[in-house]
Parts: C-alpha cells; sequence; structure tokens
C-alpha cells in the first residue's frame, strides 16, 4: 500500500519522513541564534545528512528570519536531487502566509506549515478565538497556502491537549482545504506515548479523506519522552515525524533526530520503518550544530555524547574486548565515530591537511578559509605532541562562518599569578578598526573579560563560563563555553586553543558576535507549533 504526496510521490507504507526543524523550533531555544552564513552551514549539512524536509525558519518573525529562509530555498534551487522540501513556518493569519509564500518560492521543492492552537486553554487563553472561529481560520488558512504551493502542512498546536471530537473537525477542514501533511504536535510536552498513539488512530478512523494525507508527530522532551511519543505515533499509522539535531528545542527541547533515526536502523525487527538518513554523518551534523550554537551536547547523550560508545566499568571492558556486541547495540562507526582519530601532525603539509578536512566532512572550504585553518593548525602542531581529528575539527569550527563578525580577535597578553592581580592587554579587530584595551581581574579570566568589555563597550551580563578538554593529555586544546545575557537575550560561544584564557576570549567573543546579530531580530507574539 503507498500513500501519494506532491512533494515525494507513492510513499511505501514502510517510508518515514524526516522533518528537521533544527533551523527553526531548534533556534528558538534561549542562547540558540544563528546568524545567516551560520544557517546555510547548517542547511547544508542537513541536506547531506539526508533529511526530507529542512523547516527554514519563520518568514514573518523579522527581515533576517525572512532572508535565512529565502537563502537557503536559493541554496537548493539548483540541486534538485539533493535539495531537500524546504518550509517556511506561517500562524494563520494571512500576512504571515504570504511571507512564507514569498520566501520559500525559489525553493526546487517548497512547502507551506502553517497552524492554529486547538486546545481549550489555548483557544480561550492565547488566541481568545471561539472554536468555530478556529475552524474557520483552519480552512482559510490551508486554502490561501495552498494557492501558492501543492505542499502544504497543517499543524493544531497544543493538538495532545485538544479534545478529540474538536481536533477531529479541524483536521477534517485542513484536509477539505487542500493540506497534504496533518501535523498534531505534543506542543507542551505532556502526552505519554500511549496519548499519541491513541490520538492518531482516532484521527485516522473518523476523519474522512485521513488516508489522502500524511500524518505527522511533532513531540516535546518536557517530561523526557519526546522520542518514545515519537515511536508510539509510528506504529499508529504517522510517517513523518518531526526532529531537531541534538534535541534542541524550546524549553526541554525536541524528539531528537539521532535517536529517532537509530532506533529505527537498530530496532528494525520492531520497527519497521525505513528513513534516508545517512546515519554516518550524524556525528558529524551534531558537532558541527554545537560549535555554530555554541552549546555542547551532554557527555551521556544517546548517539553523539562523548561516553556514548565508551566502558570503564571492568565487567563492560572484558565483555567488550571478547565481542562488542555485548555491551553495543551499534557500531560507533555507523554514526560517524572513528576507530582511530591519530592523523596530522607539525611536518604535514596543506594537501594533507586540506585531504584530512574532506574526510572529515569540510569538502566546501575556500581558499581563505583552507589558509586560516592551516595556519591555526600549524601553530597547534608545534604546540601539542600529538594532532587529533577532534582538534582539527574544533580550530576548523572556531574559524569557519566567522567572516562576518563584526569583532574578531587578533592578540592577547596575560600578566598573572599568585602574588599579584592579574592583568590582560586584549587587541581585536572591530568592524575593520584596530582597538586595544588592558584590565585588572580578579585572575586571568576575569581580567581578560573586563578587556573586553572596555576595548567594545557593551551592557551584556556573563551568566554562564564553563571550561572542556577537546582531547585527553595536559597539552589538549581547551574549548570554553561563555553565555551572556542582554535584555533577556541570551546567547552562547565557543572558543578553542591550547591557552585557556585565549579561548576563553575567543567564547566570549564568539557570543558577543551572535549578541550582536540578535539585537537587530525582532520575534511577534506565538512562535511554537
Amino acid at each position: 500500500m503507498t500513500i501519494s504526496h506532491p512533494s515525494f510521490g507513492d510513499l511505501p507504507q514502510d517510508r518515514v519522513i524526516i522533518f528537521d526543524t533544527t533551523l527553526r523550533d531548534g533556534e528558538q531555544s534561549p542562547g540558540f541564534s544563528m546568524n545567516l552564513n551560520e544557517k546555510l552551514r547548517m542547511a547544508e549539512a542537513l541536506a547531506d545528512l539526508g533529511v526530507d524536509v529542512l523547516e527554514a525558519g519563520f518568514p514573518i518573525a523579522s527581515q533576517g528570519d525572512f532572508e535565512a529562509v529565502q537563502a537557503i530555498a536559493t541554496l537548493f534551487h539548483n540541486q534538485p536531487d539533493r535539495a531537500p522540501v524546504v518550509a517556511g513556518l506561517a500562524r494563520s493569519a494571512p500576512a504571515d502566509i504570504l511571507r512564507a509564500a514569498e520566501a520559500v518560492r525559489p525553493a526546487h521543492r517548497k512547502r507551506i506549515h502553517t497552524f492554529i492552537s486547538t486546545s481549550p486553554l489555548h483557544m480561550k487563553h492565547k488566541l481568545r478565538m471561539e472554536p468555530h472561529a478556529v475552524l474557520e481560520a483552519v480552512t482559510a488558512s490551508v486554502a490561501l497556502a495552498r494557492n501558492h504551493t501543492d505542499d502544504v502542512e497543517w499543524s493544531a498546536e497544543d493538538g495532545s491537549r485538544s479534545e478529540i471530537d474538536f481536533l477531529c473537525r479541524c483536521v477534517e477542514a485542513a484536509i477539505a482545504a487542500g493540506a497534504t501533511t496533518i501535523n498534531i504536535p505534543d506542543t507542551v510536552g505532556y502526552a505519554l506515548p500511549e496519548d499519541m498513539a491513541r490520538i492518531f488512530a482516532t484521527l485516522r478512523a473518523r476523519v474522512p479523506g485521513a488516508e489522502r494525507v500524511i500524518f505527522s508527530a511533532h513531540n516535546h522532551n518536557d517530561l523526557g519522552l519526546a522520542v518514545a511519543n515519537t515511536l508510539a505515533s509510528l506504529g499508529a499509522g504517522v510517517r513523518q515525524i518531526e526532529c531537531t539535531i541534538n534535541g534542541i528545542g524550546e524549553r526541554a527541547g525536541n524528539a531528537a533526530l539521532e535517536e529517532v533515526a537509530m532506533a529505527l536502523r537498530t530496532r528494525a525487527n520492531a520497527l519497521p520503518y525505513h528513513t534516508h538518513i545517512k546515519t554516518e554523518n550524524i556525528l558529524r551534523t551534531s558537532r558541527l550544530l554545537a560549535t555554530i550554537t555554541g552549546f555542547d551536547v551532554q557527555p551521556n547523550k544517546a548517539i553523539v555524547g562523548r561516553n556514548a560508545f565508551a566502558h570503564e566499568s571492568g565487567i563492560h571492558q572484558d565483555g567488550m574486548l571478547k565481542h562488542a556486541q555485548t555491551y553495543e547495540i551499534m557500531t560507533p562507526e555507523s554514526v560517524g565515530w572513528a576507530k582511530t582519530s591519530l592523523v596530522l601532525g607539525k611536518h604535514s603539509g596543506r594537501a594533507a591537511f586540506r585531504e584530512r578536512l574532506r574526510a572529515l566532512g569540510y569538502a566546501d572550504i575556500d581558499d581563505a578559509q583552507l589558509n586560516d585553518a592551516f595556519r591555526r593548525f600549524k601553530d597547534l602542531a608545534d604546540r601539542k605532541k600529538t594532532v587529533f581529528d577532534e582538534d582539527i575539527t574544533a580550530l576548523v569550527d572556531d574559524e569557519i562562518g566567522r567572516d562576518h563578525d563584526r569583532v574578531k580577535f587578533i592578540a592577547l597578553d596575560i600578566l598573572a599569578g599568585s602574588r599579584r592581580r592579574a592583568r590582560a592587554s586584549i587587541e581585536l579587530d572591530v568592524d575593520g578598526v584596530c582597538r586595544t584595551a588592558t584590565a585588572d581581574g580578579d585572575g586571568p579570566v576575569d581580567a581578560t573579560f573586563n578587556a573586553l568589555r572596555q576595548a567594545f563597550s557593551h551592557t551584556a551580563e556573563l551568566q554562564l563560563f564553563s571550561v572542556g578538554a577537546v582531547t585527553e593529555g595536559t597539552d589538549a586544546q581547551a574549548r570554553c563555553t561563555v553565555r551572556l545575557e542582554e535584555n533577556g537575550k541570551l546567547v552562547d560561544g565557543q572558543g578553542a586553543d591550547t591557552d585557556t584564557i585565549v579561548a576563553a576570549a575567543r567564547a566570549y567573543i564568539h557570543a558577543l558576535n551572535k549578541l550582536l546579530v540578535k539585537r537587530v531580530r525582532t520575534e511577534p507574539a506565538s512562535l511554537s507549533a
């Protein structure tokens, strides 16, 4: 049995569409904003990963969001074999839908994703609309979207807390108006797996025309059940899952793409469905997102955490030595972990470095970026006895995508010790102009941040500073994370260097540049789905 869809043709019943919303729902997370260049890098990586639908943003949220969605739609315009469906989110208001239609117009395959709340709580207190008005808005919004594309997704915000009879009426109205995908989100992460399965089973049984559309699940992780709810929905007939890399998203996040994809691959006996995800690219994509957002995944995070395939227990190690499957249900290589990461040294040349970058997923690095990365690699190789893949990834990610930063690191000098107050002298490039400042502080990090505030005056407050090691050993690169807050807006930045204080300065500057981008962004109310 198959189902026909305007963007995918005839789909077999065991085919699951992966709808990635990292660039939309994920970017709404506090501190996770991305600039245009970073969004384009993520879009390329997601296409390489094999996602079917890429929700590129919320075009009416700001001019920046509109330009990002349009740029992503244009990015894949001439790559039909590689291009995902590019979706733009819109509320039910005509202005939202028209703005989304304009933004996704250049895409080879495009989708308008429109939504409205359907739960009694949301209708009464957020929308302040009666149910009959919501029903009318469903019909009008889907019909308008359908005038601009054959691929229209309709979502019932807070669908898991909606009354089932009214939800059935809304879904029926959306299908009648031309929706081709019906999404029922667990917007607040309230549902249990059996709740989501029951909702989808009821809709498919009761709603006329349900057999003509694809049902989609979008689950939030407030109770830690997003992936479980997603898998339960598949068993009830859902054939599109909405997810994000590393599970990022509002509040506790969304269903993690990597967890869903590997659950389907690993437990094919119980979950007989397949996706087009190239799982070997999962780790690379996860690390890219962590670098861009400045937010590392937790060490014990499934699939992509650094401890995901680590075994310390003597019993586990003994079993692994005898047979890997005693304690590993999937191979590290299946998600992109390398068996060995020792690669280059200080005598390696530019050609070998470029080739290693290609193997690590940086095939499209341009000459200027290569030169900057190679220079930092040679400096690193002079300071480190052994250079690992993780070191190269850290320094390259620290360089790529920073071309348009207003504030750039040039140099840092530190005087510190147990018998004197620390002093830092910083040199920055700010909009092409060299700025320097010297400041004292309670330790070298505090002095460095004080100097940064003098060199580039701002009102942002430091909310978090953390340090981790990229690899092992006393000569390991430090990876620092800095979180800044200004007027309720949070941003995270990351920096890497064998000198921890330099890494801290780079992280602060990264966060500062992201904050400068976020200053110009204004968002309308109700961006959830």
